[in-house]
């Protein structure tokens, strides 16, 4: 019996040995294979676009008592699947042409209301940088806003106050 369990301790050794000697032999050497086509790859990606808000009917100047209470009302809806949350008005008080700032001091859900074809909402015309009595031109737009990402084409309107008063204000749509 003593000489089985030698030959026995023995092989168990070399098993291992061999083992170990197996596992740590360097990679094999890199293959000259290629792999082509005939096809070339193609591909694109499109950045994603807001849709914006639509005028749907012709905007009013309201010039109030005396130019008290002044405003401008616009008439839209909104694209499918937004909601007011993600809407802001902007307005340049520079005239056409300018750069459009989101309106400060205007809460849009205390200035609007829903019609049967939309929202009606009123600017008062004393937020828009006393252009009461002015007689310059501004612009409004209503834009919907998905994180950093506003609509391109807003709804907007134009608007002149007229003389003292509201006198002669007016208002059109811009799309």
């Amino acid at each position: 019996m003593p000489l089985a369990r030698w030959a026995f301790g023995c092989v168990v050794v070399v098993l291992t040995v061999l083992s170990f000697l197996l596992s740590t032999t360097a990679p094999p050497n890199v293959t000259a294979a290629q792999w082509h086509s005939s096809r070339a790859p193609a591909g694109g990606f499109q950045a994603g676009s807001l849709p914006a808000p639509t005028l749907t009917a012709p905007c009013q100047f309201r010039p109030g008592l005396l130019g008290l209470g002044a405003h401008v009302r616009i008439f839209w809806s909104l694209p499918e699947g937004y909601t007011l949350d993600d809407v802001e008005v902007h307005a340049s008080t520079s005239g056409l042409g300018s750069v459009l700032a989101p309106l400060t001091g205007f809460n849009l859900s205390g200035n609007t209301v829903t019609t049967g074809q939309g929202y009606q909402t009123d600017v008062p015309t004393n937020l828009l940088g006393g252009l009461l009595g002015l007689g310059s031109e501004l612009e409004i737009a209503i834009v919907v806003r998905d994180g950093p990402w506003t609509s391109l084409d807003a709804a907007s309107v134009a608007s002149n106050a007229g003389l003292l008063g509201g006198i002669g204000g007016n208002c059109r749509n811009l799309t």
